[in-house]
């Protein structure tokens, strides 16, 4: 779904970044996160970094945590996760292995891991609390497998690491866009919303993960600040009208304007809500954003915009709409 925000990002901006080139082939091979490359971008801690004698403190550090495109402090649940984790390897004398796409646990520890999360999961009545558990635990373990075998910038294997290839470009200073991720998408190689945080920067492109109530309260606390008619999801809302990009901002002519990094004015910023997850998942994200949007103006009506059909060829092939 995310090819789309790059063709909405150029109506905002005067100039147009150069095309980027990344692979898409998820690495399939069996992985423990002992190994190490030689890196060109952002080299992640090697597992050596997780074992602590004392058994105190946290074993992901907050830098860690923010150089995977963040600068939110490290979820509770999933440092919880983590340690619970590194703890339960001792417990069954088995080593934590990662692999195939989304790195996944493997192997005789993840047998013996499954029949405990499951467990816990059952056990909590809350669907809130279900959730934030599923989102923390898809997150820990990806962190995780991820350590030393992907970059920080980029989240491809190291040797295929393409951060020289990323030119930096500011975006216009009236635009936040907000990249809601579903956490089966956080960390995968081939997702294309990390784009965005790479070329505009974190504090434009600010990623909100599905499910972390840390980062989902940040974003909220944001949009109760700018107001409701400051905060814009692009998503094809079936239910209430839709407009297009041309048609909520033709007064405005943003064409000739210069992208300072900066605002003083923070009324003047447009939010905007770009849902990162497959089409099953982002209906979940959709509605959870309803619901959250109620909580702050009493309503669920949450503004949307969609782009014009045609705008990008990438739009056309991922899209089962007509319009986005």
């Amino acid at each position: 779904m995310l090819s789309t925000a790059r063709v909405f990002a150029c109506n905002f901006k005067p100039s147009q970044s150069p095309p980027l080139r990344s692979k898409t082939q998820m690495e399939a091979r069996t992985r423990s996160p002992q190994s190490t490359f030689s890196r060109s971008g952002s080299l992640s801690p090697p597992r050596e970094s997780l074992r602590e004698e004392n058994g105190g403190g946290t074993v992901i550090t907050l830098q860690e945590w923010q150089g995977w495109g963040t600068e939110s402090p490290l979820p509770e649940r999933v440092a919880e996760i983590v340690h619970e984790l590194k703890y339960l390897e001792k417990d069954f004398n088995a080593q934590m292995s990662f692999g195939g796409v989304g790195g996944k646990l493997q192997g005789d520890f993840k047998i013996q891991e499954d029949k405990k999360h499951r467990a816990t999961y059952q056990a909590l009545g809350d669907s809130e609390k279900k959730l934030q558990f599923f989102s923390a635990r898809q997150i820990a373990c990806r962190l995780l497998g991820s350590r030393g075998y992907l970059c920080q910038k980029c989240w491809l294997a190291l040797e295929d690491c393409m951060c020289s290839k990323v030119i930096p470009c500011a975006l216009w200073h009236g635009i936040r866009f907000w990249l809601y991720m579903h956490p089966k998408d956080f960390l995968r190689q081939n997702n294309t919303g990390k784009l965005l945080w790479q070329v505009f920067g974190v504090k434009a492109a600010t990623l909100c993960l599905f499910g972390i109530a840390e980062h989902e309260e940040i974003m909220w606390n944001t949009f109760a600040l700018a107001g409701k008619s400051n905060v814009w999801c692009l998503y094809p809302n079936k239910n209430a009208p839709t407009k297009l990009v041309q048609d909520s901002f033709a007064q405005e002519s943003l064409g000739g304007l210069e992208c300072p990094s900066t605002t003083t004015n923070r009324e003047k910023i447009l939010n905007f809500i770009l849902i990162d997850g497959t089409w099953n998942n982002s209906a979940a994200m959709f509605r959870r954003l309803k619901e959250q949007a109620k909580l702050a103006w009493g309503e669920e009506d949450l503004p949307c915009i969609s782009l014009a059909m045609g705008a990008s060829a990438m739009h056309k092939l991922r899209s089962p709409q007509q319009c986005f």
